[in-house]
């Protein structure tokens, strides 16, 4: 027996040299495949294996995405490279660089992703995967779900949850005593009460509404989470969260076609939605042709989670950097409640109208550049599906991921880039949203700029309104507080710490 171990543990020794060795000729393939898709770019000059910088943009994600912008504005090249998991990525600062991503996804150059991992997350069918005349095709579907009639429709939604969220806060203001708390996970929690009521929430039970909750914080703690796609794992559950979420909307959308063909009229998104679609597979059995692509109800559930993808996190962040700017410049938040004020009263018993909102100029300036200087979805990721030539003296290789940065691209071109002034985008011989569209990149560009972006500017402006008529509130400034950290957008350090106190005589009701 003692002779067997001795044996083995001889066998061991004898192999060491070759495991050592291969690790190490692993190592070498591994930093000279790095150093030949690098090229000129900067970057760091060895990675670690397979790793790469993953444990610094984990624990560190601004810090980590803050020295990426610095080495590539200092090389002056507009770019840098490093290597996360496995995969070489190439981080873009250059606003034009990053205009020709957006402008080049299709099959042959970038394919958008939305995360670093999103098809195993999101699924491989969805909205933004999708190229060319079949994305152009679903893009024409979805627009009647934003056309003025929808989105007045949905304002009094959003208005009716947003007045029942600030009335809770208010509540629980009052019950500590009017302490300060942290209005981040109230504002999530408003939105995606505000997402749900909004894209089904006909079809949505109070236990689905609660499965849906959880489901989606599954999915919120996944995408910060290391890709391990394994039971137990942050990752494999919130996979599991998103197919659930999906059956869900897809269930929604059956309700929604059957209820539209029986003559109802449209409530939420969804209603707006499967009104046309119903017309097009009616139109298309009348000929004899099979269903139009995209109908079929889990797949619009697909789409649908997009929606609420791209709604949800980046839509809390922008709500709390709004509390944060109104609170750090009186002025603008005076001219906001005075612009209010000529058009509605927290008293009137009426929610906003759609003309109102219209009415609402300078309101809606203070939207823009709130999602200008602090745009929440500061990166949106690509993949290389061949070589492209981005540059006269780069090419970026297949497989490469690319992170063009809106947040970079923000703060290029604009006068005062780093100071918070609505007027560039209020007064008329200014006009910055107009001379410096091409770095306003918050809500993308070319083929996947976002289709809900009326919505989005809508919700924030509709949020801010009501806040500042209905709420006296004070920030609660410690040092770092407005420092910002990825949660996955994002937010305030402090969770954006607020005291509130009702302001209006009568809370509003309708």
């Amino acid at each position: 027996m003692a002779a067997e171990s001795l044996s083995g543990f001889l066998d061991i020794r004898a192999a060491a040299p070759f495991l050592v060795a291969a690790v190490a000729f692993y190592f070498l393939v591994e930093q000279l495949s790095y150093h030949r898709k690098k090229g000129p770019l900067p970057g760091p000059p060895l990675v670690v294996p397979f790793l790469g910088s993953v444990a610094h943009m984990i624990r560190d994600p601004t810090g980590y995405w803050d020295g990426q912008a610095a080495r590539a504005k200092k090389s002056g090249a507009g770019l840098a490279a490093d290597f996360l998991v496995g995969r070489f990525i190439v981080f873009i600062r250059d606003s034009e660089l990053s205009q020709r991503v957006f402008a080049n996804v299709r099959p042959d150059a970038f394919h958008l992703i939305g995360h670093p991992f999103g098809k195993k997350l999101f699924g491989e069918h969805n909205l933004i995967y999708m190229f060319g005349e079949d994305h152009k095709d679903l893009r024409r579907r979805i627009a009647p779900n934003f056309t003025p009639r929808a989105l007045s429709t949905y304002a009094a939604l959003q208005q009716r949850v947003i007045l029942a969220h600030l009335r809770r806060w208010l509540d629980r203001s009052a019950a500590e005593g009017g302490r300060a708390f942290p209005i981040r996970v109230p504002c999530r929690d408003m939105n995606l009460e505000t997402s749900q009521t909004v894209f089904v929430g006909p079809y949505l039970t109070e236990e689905a509404r609660r499965r849906f909750e959880r489901d989606y914080n599954l999915f919120n703690v996944g995408l910060m989470a290391l890709p391990v796609d394994l039971p137990g794992f942050a990752f494999r559950r919130a996979r599991e969260g998103v197919a659930r979420l999906v059956r869900t909307l897809g269930e929604c959308a059956r309700e929604s076609k059957a209820r539209m063909r029986a003559g109802g009229e449209p409530e939420c998104l969804v209603d707006f939605w499967m009104q046309d679609t119903l017309r097009e597979i009616e139109e298309a059995a009348a000929a004899g042709r099979p269903p139009p692509a995209h109908t079929d109800d889990e797949e619009i559930g697909g789409f649908m989670f997009d929606f609420l993808f791209a709604a949800q996190d980046a839509s809390t962040s922008s709500l709390c950097w709004a509390v944060s700017a109104l609170d750090s410049h009186p002025d603008v938040l005076a001219r906001v409640r005075a612009e209010v004020a000529a058009v509605w009263s927290p008293e009137s018993g009426e929610p906003i109208t759609a003309e109102k909102i219209q009415a609402m100029r300078y309101t809606q300036a203070v939207a823009r550049e709130v999602v200008r200087h602090r745009p929440p979805a500061t990166l949106v990721p690509h993949i290389a599906g061949e070589a492209f030539r981005l540059t006269e003296w780069y090419t970026v290789p297949k497989g490469a991921i690319v992170f063009p940065s809106v947040y970079e691209s923000s703060f290029q071109g604009f006068p005062e880039a780093e100071a918070f002034d609505p007027e560039r985008f209020f007064c008329e011989s200014r006009r910055e949203d107009v001379a410096f569209k091409r770095n306003f990149l918050a809500f993308g560009a070319g083929p996947h700029q976002c289709v809900g972006q009326r919505y989005a500017l809508n919700h924030l402006v509709l949020f801010m309104a009501l806040f500042v008529s209905v709420v006296d509130f004070r920030r609660e400034r410690t040092p770092g507080c407005d420092d910002q950290v990825y949660m996955p957008t994002i937010v305030p350090k402090d969770g954006c710490a607020v005291r509130l106190a009702q302001r209006c005589a009568k809370f509003p009701s309708f």
